[in-house]
Parts: structure tokens; sequence; C-alpha cells
């Protein structure tokens, strides 16, 4: 199986980090997130990724090319943009995608287990499958509930909300492909909505351990918390010897 990883975009909310280098490449212990995506994806087996790069993505596939061979087990390859294409329309530019395939974005920090989601997409028999979290929002403001003549019947103060997220991590099948063409731009969520409006069955994959996107400043620092005492979830073995150092 193939795994696309989305390593693309500028992180301006994690700025003055990404001036420097790509959201996918900030660390978290002595290695970048993206690394530990990856080492994920080989202790499941899965040796065949794709870094679809953009911003300063020469400094993440020198990180990779560079690393003292141990990434010489995996086959890597790199596809760069020449103008961004979206979350969506850079799959397009990816050749051979012709079997399931993986693609998640390169700043998820997750405990998920790949196998089982992707034993999961098969036994809904959709053809795009997303991971989904439940995640809770605070409101921090008071919240007026009135009738349609604005006469209140309800005051909460602050309250929180549950909502199923996206988790940055979807099972594809190739057909997906046929609704993104080779040029225009294309963001994930309108792809969504053009399968579902076209009668294609869209699956949630349920997932409630461990997640986070790596895309804000307070995301951040609550992973570099969380890292080094969830190790054993978040890097659960090398996969493969290479790795290991």
């Amino acid at each position: 199986m193939k795994a696309v990883i989305l390593a693309g975009g500028k992180g301006t909310r994690l700025a003055p980090y990404t001036t420097v280098f790509p959201k996918p490449m900030v660390p978290l212990g002595q290695r970048p997130i993206i690394e530990i995506l990856i080492r994920q994806l080989a202790y499941y087996g899965i040796r065949q990724i794709i870094l679809s790069l953009g911003y300063l993505g020469e400094l993440i596939q020198a990180y990779f090319q560079n690393g003292n061979g141990r990434f010489a087990e995996l086959d890597i390859t790199y596809i760069k943009e020449r103008e961004p294409k979206g979350t969506a329309g850079s799959l397009a530019l990816i050749p051979d995608l012709d079997e399931t395939f993986l693609v998640m974005n390169g700043d998820v920090l997750t405990s998920i287990n790949f196998s089982e989601l992707v034993s999961y997409h098969h036994k809904m028999g959709g053809v795009l499958t997303i991971g989904m979290f439940k995640k809770r929002m605070k409101i921090d403001l008071g919240v007026i509930e009135t009738n349609r003549e604005g006469i209140l019947t309800g005051y909460v103060e602050k309250p929180h909300k549950t909502y199923n997220v996206s988790m940055g991590v979807y099972v594809y099948e190739p057909r997906v492909l046929e609704y993104i063409s080779p040029c225009p731009y294309l963001d994930f969520p309108d792809l969504v909505l053009e399968l579902i409006k076209n009668g294609e069955r869209v699956v949630g994959y349920p997932f409630e351990d461990f997640w986070l996107d790596i895309g804000r400043h307070e995301d951040y620092a609550r992973a570099q918390e969380q890292f080094e005492r969830m190790a054993h979830k978040l890097l659960p073995g090398a996969g493969i010897r290479s790795l290991e150092a």
C-alpha cells in the first residue's frame, strides 16, 4: 500500500517557527513530526511513501535523503508543487495511485492504528474514509437562545460543544481521482462535497485515543508536553531496522 503525506503548506499559524523550516519539520523530542509519522507507517508495513512538497520542501527532501541510511529500506518519492494545488488537488500530480491508498497531513500526531483504519475502510465499502475525532470546543461567551420574536428562551454561560472533526488521515479508492482535475486548485472539503453530491459513499472512521493537529502554538505546546509520556503509543516501534538509530 502507498501513503501520501501532504507536506506543502506554509504553516502560517505556527510562525515564527515556520519562517525557518516547513511545519512538518517542527521537532518533537529529537525528531520532526513528519519522521514520527513515517516511522508509524513503517511499523504497520507501509513502505511506499510519497511526500507532496511545496513551501521549503527542499529541506524535507534533504532531511530524508541525507539521513545516513536510516531511511534506506523505505521507498520515499517526492512530488513538488510549482504552485499550490490544495489539499486534494495535489493528488492529481502523483502517478500510479491505482490501488487503495492512504493520505494524511504531515503535521498530524496520533496513535491511530493504520491497519485497523484500512480494514474498516474495506469493510464499509466507501470510496473515501475520513478519520474522525470527537473534539470538545469551548465557547468563551454567554450564548443566548431566543424564539422567532427575539424573546429569550435560554442563556448558557461559556458552553462546550462536541463535534466530529477530520483528523487529516484518509483512505482513498483510486476512483476518487476522477473528481480531481490535473490543473485547478481543490481543497479536501470541496472534494468531499462533490463526492456526496454525486452519490458516492464517504465514510467516517471514529477514533477516540489520541490525536492532535499541530497547527497552532497551543497545540504544538500541548504536543511537546505529551510526547514523552506517550512515546510508547506514538512510536510503537521503528518498523524497520534502519530507523532504530
